[in-house]
């Protein structure tokens, strides 16, 4: 068992009551449709005027970033969102650019942009690491195999991107949030990714689809066997970092707990990290540090 010392982090210790309480009609896991409805409802458990005051801020942080830092657009496919921000770190701090951190973001495969997390740009850029910001099409317009297939075309445009503009690249450390941290597990052993960091992600699409949610995703039963990263443990895998918050839906983190006993029972690489006071929004933070417990296990793994 591993512990750090400060009151940011404690890894592998014995796992949290994720359950949560029964409630009508057994839907799933003993909720009827309202609890199951709330237990995915993310915005609504942080407070709507929080979240938009978060985003705000994040938006605002992520145009002085993008101001300032070296900024590249590309596409990698036919679609519209099909695109991808590049910051090029300074080839004069920490991996001097040879390596890439790269971001999906979340919103239930169904909402948000990449402009939004710009400001995540700040800890890879300060760290000597490229900064990826992945956008894809969203449902309804997009189906959540589409989606995936979207992420493995822009894995494979980054890289031949980055080869081309820096010839020593060496490393693509793949991350995401929430619906991304699905997308980054999904896509994990492509061809150029060294290693993959979710972020309160979701692996299991069952209670997904039987949710308010499904009313724009449209996932049936063979999407759910098929796109669910938890009935599909690899053989193999680069390292696989696994995070949440512990304020957390209690079924955000039964995610990742069910995830990571999955992940180690296949004697994989991966770590498991609980960040004590973050919830599903505020997590990020420890992303965009430069300090930040998530960046600073991403730079461990890279190193």
């Amino acid at each position: 068992m591993l512990k750090r010392s400060n009151s940011k982090i404690m890894r592998e210790q014995p796992m949290i009551d994720c359950s949560a309480k029964d409630g009508g009609y057994m839907l799933y896991r003993g909720m009827d449709k309202i609890a199951l409805d709330a237990a995915y409802d993310n915005p609504r458990a942080v407070g709507l005027p929080v979240l938009q005051g978060m985003m705000t801020d994040w938006i605002a942080r992520g145009k002085d970033i993008a101001s300032a830092a070296r900024l590249t657009e590309i596409h990698y496919g036919d679609g519209e969102r099909n695109r991808i921000d590049i910051f090029e770190a300074s080839r004069n701090s920490g991996f001097q650019g040879r390596a890439t951190l790269a971001f999906i973001h979340g919103g239930y495969w169904r909402s948000q942009e990449k402009e939004t997390y710009r400001f995540l740009a700040k800890g890879a850029l300060e760290r000597g690491l490229n900064f990826a910001n992945i956008e894809y099409t969203l449902a309804p317009h997009q189906t959540i195999g589409g989606i995936v297939q979207e992420i493995k075309q822009a894995i494979s445009r980054l890289n031949s991107h980055l080869s081309q503009i820096i010839p020593d690249h060496a490393l693509l450390h793949m991350s995401g949030h929430s619906a991304g941290g699905h997308l980054v597990a999904m896509t994990l052993n492509e061809s150029g990714v060294s290693g993959g960091t979710s972020i309160s992600g979701i692996f299991d699409l069952e209670p997904i689809s039987l949710s308010y949610l499904n009313e724009q995703l449209h996932l049936k039963p063979d999407d759910v066997a098929r796109y669910s990263p938890q009935y599909h443990i690899p053989t193999s895998s680069p390292p696989f970092i696994i995070s949440y918050g512990r304020e957390e839906l209690p079924e955000l983190c039964r995610q990742s707990e069910d995830f990571h006993i999955a992940w180690d029972a296949g004697m994989l690489p991966s770590r498991l990290l609980r960040l004590p006071q973050h919830n599903h929004f505020s997590i990020l933070e420890e992303l965009a540090d430069p300090d930040g417990v998530i960046l600073e296990e991403i730079v461990s793994i890279i190193s």
